[in-house]
């Protein structure tokens, strides 16, 4: 029996695929406050009926016992009413420990199951950040997936966030 290959699979073969990138620089600015805590933050991407498209990541304080740490990820509102209650932690591949301040990368390939799964069209990239004896911000970057051309998308934070870039490639 001759099976069919998708385009994909043919451009595989034929050396002729090139693939997609969504990458993700999240800025963690240093804040001047007598007891600072690591934000927790999530990432994901939304469709224009707000559903999500994909779940890209969640950073918590995985090293508390007992999993301690998950029980504060409903302080990232919006993330938990779409995501985070229905998830069981640690998620592999998308869960990870809280982050320093500092510029942090994040870098999704069309290969990998979550960015493969986009059809072409309008989506949002949100970012949420959650902070114990803090705040909480939400930023989201609209972007069009697949990109034409090499795109750098930003937007900026005002207190728990700094500059969040997407940068896509086709």
């Amino acid at each position: 029996m001759r099976k069919k290959l998708s385009l994909t699979a043919c451009a595989l073969l034929t050396g002729t695929a090139t693939a997609a990138d969504l990458n993700v620089s999240i800025e963690i600015p240093r804040l001047n406050v007598a007891e600072y805590h690591r934000p927790y933050l999530a990432v994901w991407i939304e469709r224009p009926d707000r559903s999500v498209a994909a779940h890209l990541d969640v950073w918590y304080d995985v090293n508390l016992k007992n999993h301690e740490g998950a029980k504060w990820l409903k302080d990232l509102r919006s993330w938990w009413r779409r995501i985070g209650r229905d998830l069981r932690l640690p998620a592999d591949g998308i869960s990870g420990a809280t982050r320093a301040p500092g510029t942090h990368e994040l870098r999704f390939s069309d290969r990998q199951p979550a960015i493969a799964r986009l059809a072409a069209g309008e989506y949002r990239l949100v970012v949420e950040a959650a902070r114990e004896v803090g705040g909480r911000e939400l930023l989201e970057i609209p972007f069009r997936w697949p990109s034409q051309s090499t795109q750098r998308l930003e937007a900026r934070g005002e207190h728990e966030l700094g500059a969040v870039i997407v940068t896509l490639t086709p």
